[in-house]
């Protein structure tokens, strides 16, 4: 387990365009409304809508709520419509963790689990749920929605860069039962993300929250880029806006 997020710190640390933050963790808040978890000093740097400062993760009875605040307006950015979906580009919240991704219906150790927020014009990959309300559940890739993803990285996404893990052609691995169909380790379970100003949170059920409070997660904002040639890797991560903790240590603990 800890090998596995030393790889994810390189990734990070030297295959993309990653920004380090200056962090404090339990430091004093941003302001009132956000307090606990992972503090981040604001960046000039970055565009406001990606830049996270605060980070965490809380329970209510059996619900974890995913909280990121940035200092811009949290979802306002989108990436541009391509036409087409090799090559598409794909924004995100993120917020990778501890937990084995078998907690969530994958296969065991078979990867980062990380919950995402995204947000892709250019294609749909939640089949079963439609967030636009126009009665077509396959057109609304750009409204932004959740994700549990599994990363390892793959030196074809860039020297030491994550992707979300393939599946093989031929191989049938243990997949949650929302899983949408894609030859990648995601799932799309329709947590319905709440914006609020500088504010994204997400609501999220576990069968059994006690297992899941002594894990570990940081807070990541994020491009990823499908395959020019649709094929595997499918989809990398092309770029690291921010990571909560600087270094991508995965500080935060639940409810503190």
């Amino acid at each position: 387990m800890e090998h596995r997020y030393k790889k994810l710190c390189l990734s990070l640390g030297l295959g993309l365009n990653l920004t380090i933050a200056s962090t404090t963790h339990w430091a004093a808040a941003h302001d009132h409304a956000h307090q606990g978890g992972i503090q981040t000093e604001a960046s000039s740097k970055i565009k406001p809508d990606f830049d996270i400062f605060h980070t965490k993760i809380t329970t209510e009875g059996n619900v974890a709520i995913f909280h990121i605040a940035v200092s811009g307006k949290a979802g306002k950015t989108k990436p541009s419509k391509s036409g087409k979906l090799a090559g598409s580009s794909v924004f995100s919240y993120v917020w990778p963790t501890t937990l084995d991704p078998s907690i969530v219906g994958f296969e065991p150790k078979s990867g980062i689990l990380a919950f995402a927020v995204t947000s892709h014009p250019d294609f749909d990959d939640t089949p079963l749920f439609d967030e636009n309300g126009d009665g077509n559940p396959n057109n609304d890739g750009n409204v932004w929605h959740s994700h549990w993803v599994v990363l390892q990285p793959d030196q074809a996404c860039g020297k030491d860069a994550l992707k979300v893990v393939d599946i093989p052609e031929g191989s049938k691995p243990r997949l949650p039962k929302t899983w949408p169909g894609l030859p990648i380790l995601i799932d799309s379970p329709g947590w319905n993300p709440i914006f609020k100003g500088k504010t994204l949170e997400v609501r999220v059920p576990f069968d059994d929250i006690a297992s899941i409070q002594s894990a570990g997660f940081d807070g990541v904002t994020t491009a990823l880029r499908v395959n020019a040639s649709v094929h595997a890797p499918l989809l990398c991560v092309s770029n690291v806006f921010k990571v909560a903790s600087g270094n991508l240590s995965l500080p935060g603990k639940f409810n503190q």
